[in-house]
């Protein structure tokens, strides 16, 4: 079978004479250039050059041979060209809207990932607690949980179901000696409360439920800073699960509800979903998140 890749040896070699100037035109040393010589002469089953102490002359095998090579190396430049326009035009600005725990505790290092692939597309993170309307060109992606049917317009990926339970950090483990595993013994431990917004309230709900909210020890204005609070060891509080089951620092104390019917999705609006940076965008963190769920074993 020939190696497509020794034609450039072929050309190289008619092209300068011998296997010293092809490897210098090549970069390579000359006795690759004679080795690769050897293996197309064999896999064509005839002598390509004649050997002479002025150098290397084409036989009339390698003359007949030369321009399909040539035709090939044309074909070759013509793929890379092309392949390289496809490059450059996924540049752009793709802008990602989403909560400020998924964008520092979730999507940063996937987004690291996402700029070594793409350096030519720029991410402009909004983690507002706004919801922004992707219709209306408020943002191009969204990595969002909700619970309603999208807007017109809007589509999406699924991701997970948007669990949340309660963390410790390791360290607060250690040094109770047990971590609680029903809602009941959560009145031994004092709470982290807060996350802000929308969140807050669902969380202040569930608090008031079980009649936990005398519990909250520290009220965090952010769902970044309840993730940092737990983490520091503060007390137990919510956390999403793709964010800390794989935390290393982190241990889960029960099983999540899973009567919330909230998903967590990949959306863009049908506008932009064909422009190539945000599909370029939503492609990439589609698949890496979803490896991650598959990993950390979440409900789909």
């Amino acid at each position: 079978m020939i190696d497509w890749n020794d034609l450039r040896y072929l050309l190289a070699v008619a092209e300068g004479g011998s296997t010293l100037a092809a490897g210098r035109a090549l970069r390579v040393s000359q006795t690759t250039v004679a080795r690769r010589i050897a293996a197309l002469e064999a896999a064509v089953g005839t002598p390509l050059f004649d050997r002479r102490s002025a150098g290397y002359a084409p036989t009339p095998a390698a003359q007949a041979l030369l321009p399909l090579a040539q035709e090939v190396a044309g074909a070759a430049r013509r793929f890379e060209e092309a392949a390289d326009a496809g490059r450059r035009a996924v540049g752009g600005v793709v802008r990602l809207t989403t909560e400020d725990i998924f964008a520092d505790a979730l999507l940063a290092p996937l987004l690291a990932e996402l700029y070594v692939l793409h350096p030519e597309i720029r991410i402009e993170i909004d983690s507002t607690r706004l919801l922004r309307d992707l219709g209306a060109g408020e943002a191009d992606v969204a990595f969002r949980s909700t619970s309603r049917t999208a807007p017109a317009g809007v589509v999406g990926r699924r991701i997970c179901a948007d669990d949340w339970t309660f963390y410790c950090s390791r360290d607060y483990a250690q040094r109770h000696g047990d971590i609680p595993r029903t809602m009941s013994a959560l009145r031994d431990h004092p709470l982290v409360g807060g996350g802000g917004g929308n969140l807050w309230r669902a969380y202040e709900a569930i608090l008031a439920e079980y009649g936990l909210r005398d519990r909250v020890a520290i009220h965090q204005g952010t769902s970044t800073g309840l993730l940092t609070g737990i983490r520091a060891g503060m007390g137990i509080g919510v956390l999403p699960c793709i964010v800390a089951d794989g935390d290393e620092n982190l241990l889960r104390c029960m099983r999540p509800r899973t009567d919330h019917g909230r998903v967590l999705w990949l959306l863009t609006h049908q506008r932009v979903r064909h422009s190539p940076p945000v599909r370029a965008a939503i492609d990439f963190l589609y698949k890496r998140l979803r490896a991650q769920v598959k990993a950390l074993n979440l409900n789909v």
